[in-house]
């Protein structure tokens, strides 16, 4: 895999992931998702974060 393109997945990864926590938490907000606890809202977005960051990686420092 090119080193574009493993980036581009990873920042749709990021996306993706941050788009699904914004969602569950307004969702839960709203009422509508109460059954989910707190914590997989942090765990989405702990996984977003951790993509923001490979992501940066792989593009500044791991040179192929």
């Amino acid at each position: 895999m090119s080193s574009s393109k493993l980036n581009r997945t990873l920042n749709q990864g990021f996306g993706v992931f941050l788009g699904i926590a914004i969602a569950v938490w307004v969702l839960r907000g709203f009422g509508i998702l109460t059954f989910l606890p707190g914590g997989v809202i942090w765990l989405l977005v702990l996984a977003a974060i951790a993509m923001a960051i490979l992501s940066y990686v792989q593009k500044t420092w791991w040179r192929y």
